[in-house]
């Protein structure tokens, strides 16, 4: 047998084998897009029988290509994540794109969040950004980006346009806040209720929420989540230092007095 061409042969095959891994071990904390992949993996039985004696004779095999491919994951994510974090110091606005804003205008502690709507992690996330907010809006920018979670959540996507088209009037924050607390409800009617609770014009609202500059802004924001490696939602970036999940608010506090450590250590 050919143990160098079956080590390459297993080694393609690794990744959705560790996907697989990384699905059973996933917190508890979030949402996550891999949860309910219909992925399989599909082998001939002949391959199936070579893998399973290589690992028997050479246990060091399996090991070796988890290793190479988390090597390499690590790598690209480390490189994303230094990209965002170098344009947080020199241009926060490119990172900020035309993504929804609020908070400290100074923008020198900048919150990334990348939420789904219909996540209830998101959810319960929400309640304690609102109270962290409150407390540290004169010196903390908080950006929302959405990252909907098509693969498990159907109404995430249509949530996220509806509260795109309310920010094309102003009134993303509100509309915001308004999905998180009638999560359960989510669909045509609360888009709707809502709007007309915020007295938006229907006819506009309707019109943006519906077109491909709507598609166009989201499907940014799962592209740069995506380079970063999230795969699941919340997940927040507060100058380079990442964290995830519904946290509780003294994580998110405790994040906050790093950051600004960290400033005052380059000051």
């Amino acid at each position: 047998m050919n143990i160098s061409k079956i080590r390459q042969q297993f080694y393609r095959q690794s990744r959705l084998w560790i996907t697989t891994l990384l699905i059973i071990g996933v917190t508890l904390m979030s949402c996550s897009k891999s949860a309910q992949s219909d992925q399989t993996v599909k082998i001939s039985p002949e391959l199936e029988k070579q893998i399973l004696q290589v690992i028997r004779q050479h246990p060091e095999v399996i090991l070796e290509s988890v290793q190479a491919y988390q090597q390499q994951q690590e790598s690209q994510l480390q490189q994303a994540r230094q990209t965002l974090l170098d344009q947080m110091k020199t241009n926060p606005q490119a990172v900020i794109g035309a993504s929804p804003v609020r908070g400290s205008e100074a923008k020198n502690i900048i919150l990334v969040e990348f939420s789904d709507f219909q996540c209830p992690f998101c959810s319960r996330a929400h309640e304690t950004i609102q109270q962290f907010m409150k407390a540290n809006q004169d010196q903390v920018t908080l950006v929302y980006k959405h990252f909907p979670l098509t693969q498990i959540h159907p109404q995430a996507l249509s949530a996220a346009k509806a509260s795109w088209a309310a920010q094309q009037q102003g009134k993303f924050w509100e509309y915001q806040n308004a999905l998180f607390t009638k999560q359960n409800q989510l669909g045509e009617e609360l888009y709707q209720a809502i709007a007309k609770q915020l007295n938006l014009d229907l006819e506009k609202f309707n019109r943006d929420r519906q077109s491909p500059e709507a598609e166009a802004e989201i499907q940014k924001d799962i592209q740069l989540g995506d380079s970063l490696g999230i795969s699941g939602t919340p997940f927040f970036i507060m100058n380079g230092e990442s964290f995830s999940g519904a946290v509780e608010l003294s994580k998110i506090e405790a994040v906050l007095a790093t950051v600004k450590a960290s400033k005052g250590k380059k000051n």
